[in-house]
This record gives structure tokens, C-alpha cells and sequence, in this order.
């Protein structure tokens, strides 16, 4: 699994959630796919335990994973991917908003504006 950590002040629980539910999202992580034990993501990424431990449980709760005794912690058969036209969409509005300069809060504002209309 492609997570990494970077140093932003996001606290490092979140980093993990964000990176799971978008690896979930883009179809990277499919349904029913197990994913690393909870001690083998904390030292892959050098954090403690616990903090991988309550990304999982807050996926969970979110839905996007399961995890069952015997089996480990794999993605909820409910978790669906995003239609490939929808990300195709969205990466091309990202690599606008990067080339015109406008960062990711004011592109959704923009979003959520054409959504709405």
C-alpha cells in the first residue's frame, strides 16, 4: 500500500485516513482487499501503533473498511470506486487549478458553485 507522511502538521492519523479513502476512492484499494496489519503499517511508516490503529477504526466507522478477527482489516464490500470519468475529471481541474495558481480550497469553491447551479 503507496501511504506516505510528510511533515505539514496534519496530524498523521488524518494523513493515513485521507490517503486510505483516496486510495478506496480511485479504485487503488478494491473492494475486499486486505490491507496491512495495524503493527506493519506503523513501522512501515514509523508512527505508533495507535495511531494507525484509530485511522482504521475511524475508516470503519466511516464505512470505507471492515475488520473481522482471523481475517485482518480489508475494504468494506460497500466501499465503492469513484467512476474513472469523475477522477479524469478532477485531475484535470487540479492540473488547471496548479497552472492558474488557485489553490484546492478555492477550486471546490468553485465546484460546490457549478454543483449548486
Amino acid at each position: 500500500m503507496i501511504i506516505s507522511l510528510d511533515e505539514s502538521g496534519t496530524p498523521f492519523g488524518d494523513q493515513i485516513q485521507d490517503q486510505v479513502r483516496g486510495l478506496v476512492t480511485t479504485g487503488l484499494l478494491a473492494r475486499d482487499q486486505r490491507l496491512p496489519s495495524v503493527r506493519q503499517l506503523a513501522g512501515d511508516l514509523g508512527v505508533a501503533p495507535g495511531t494507525v490503529a484509530k485511522a482504521y477504526r475511524a475508516l470503519e466507522s466511516e464505512g470505507v473498511l471492515v475488520t473481522r478477527i482471523g481475517s485482518g482489516t480489508r475494504v468494506s464490500a460497500n466501499a465503492a470506486a469513484t467512476p474513472q470519468i469523475i477522477i479524469t475529471a478532477a485531475a484535470q481541474l487540479a492540473a488547471a487549478g496548479k497552472r492558474e495558481g488557485i489553490d484546492v480550497d478555492e477550486a471546490v469553491r468553485v465546484l460546490r458553485a457549478i454543483w449548486s447551479s
